[in-house]
């Protein structure tokens, strides 16, 4: 009997070689697969790290080191003294200076971050307007930002002197009585907003024109084939539509203006707030405590800390006052568009 000799063809793989070629080649796949799944998902973090890495040098760590540095008695030559717990708090709480500094920031604050809010909205409507050479308007609300604050404050500082200055020039010029800016306190907040006001409204302004011109025009144009007048298109459209920038704005506009420094400082030749304080803000009151007559880091930190728990607390309730503003003014259009389609019905 002939035997048949079944034989492979030369080349052609055994079914052992091919199953062993596919067990060996599904660790690579599966090993492709995970490196290729780890860097879609870590992409992101690698993208966004470099900013927490600077935040955590020069954000974190400065303020956890403040921490520290408040609950010891720490000073500017001796260094660390030991740990005092609260004390440097109770301490500054009780100084009658901290207090008044207290109240001529806020009574500054006010006096500028509201009026720099309203000027900022109504300028960029003005800026959004059809212009001629409209590129050098805008570059132009935004010179007084980039200048110097001390060139700013020495400027208006010969503004508003008491007995030469520009400012009250212009009022006996018109018969008013001239105004002490520096000796009065009132009148030296009111002189040292409108510093600030100077400086950051063209800043606010190219803010809150951002956002105008992003505003889609159809909708504007709505309003006036419905009839509605610009000034009831402006308050009516754009403003509601601007609630979020105008959120930004609020909340930055009240963390700076709750850290002023250098205007108040070069308000004067002296720059110590007045001869009794009068505008001493509580950023100039915590650099007189670490660097002018106590020289107690401590305390200094203590006044860092507790303002920084301030502005936390006042950017909290301005998030939460103009978030529940934005809804409530949401949710009437919404009521009244719904009312308009059941009376249609």
């Amino acid at each position: 009997m002939q035997r048949l000799v079944l034989g492979r063809r030369a080349g052609s793989p055994s079914p052992h070689e091919g199953e062993a070629v596919t067990v060996a080649s599904k660790p690579a796949l599966s090993r492709s697969a995970f490196w290729s799944r780890l860097d879609v998902k870590s992409a992101p973090y690698l993208y966004i790290a470099p900013f927490f890495l600077l935040f955590a040098l020069v954000g974190l760590f400065p303020l956890l080191y403040t921490a520290f540095v408040s609950v010891h008695k720490w000073g500017l030559i001796t260094g660390n003294g030991g740990f005092v717990g609260l004390k440097n708090y109770s301490d500054v709480l009780g100084q009658p200076r901290f207090w008044q500094a207290m109240g001529n920031t806020f009574s500054i604050f006010v006096l500028s971050s509201v009026p720099q809010v309203i000027a900022a909205v109504f300028i960029a409507a003005v800026l959004d307007a059809n212009l001629r050479a409209k590129t050098l308007w805008r570059m132009g609300v935004l010179v007084p930002y980039v200048v110097a604050p001390v060139a700013v404050g020495l400027i208006f500082n010969q503004m508003f002197a008491d007995q030469s200055g520009f400012v009250n020039a212009v009022l006996t010029s018109v018969g008013l009585p001239a105004i002490g800016w520096h000796a009065n306190s009132l009148a030296s907040h009111f002189a040292i907003a409108t510093m600030v006001n100077f400086r950051w409204t063209g800043y606010n302004t190219l803010i809150v024109l951002a956002a105008m011109q992003a505003i889609p025009r159809d909708i504007i144009e709505a309003a006036v084939v419905d009839g509605a007048s610009r000034v009831r298109t402006f308050f009516s459209v754009t403003v509601p539509m601007l609630r979020p920038t105008l959120i930004f704005v609020i909340i930055t506009s009240t963390i700076g203006g709750l850290q002023i420094f250098d205007e108040p400082r070069m308000f004067d030749q002296i720059g110590l707030g007045g001869n009794d304080r009068q505008w001493m803000t509580i950023t100039m009151f915590m650099y007189e405590l670490g660097w002018g007559n106590q020289r107690n880091f401590g305390r200094a930190a203590a006044v860092a800390w507790i303002l920084f728990l301030v502005i936390v607390a006042f950017a909290v309730i301005n998030f939460w006052l103009t978030s529940r503003i934005a809804s409530s003014g949401g949710a009437k259009p919404a009521a009244s568009r719904s009312r308009r389609k059941g009376v249609s019905r």
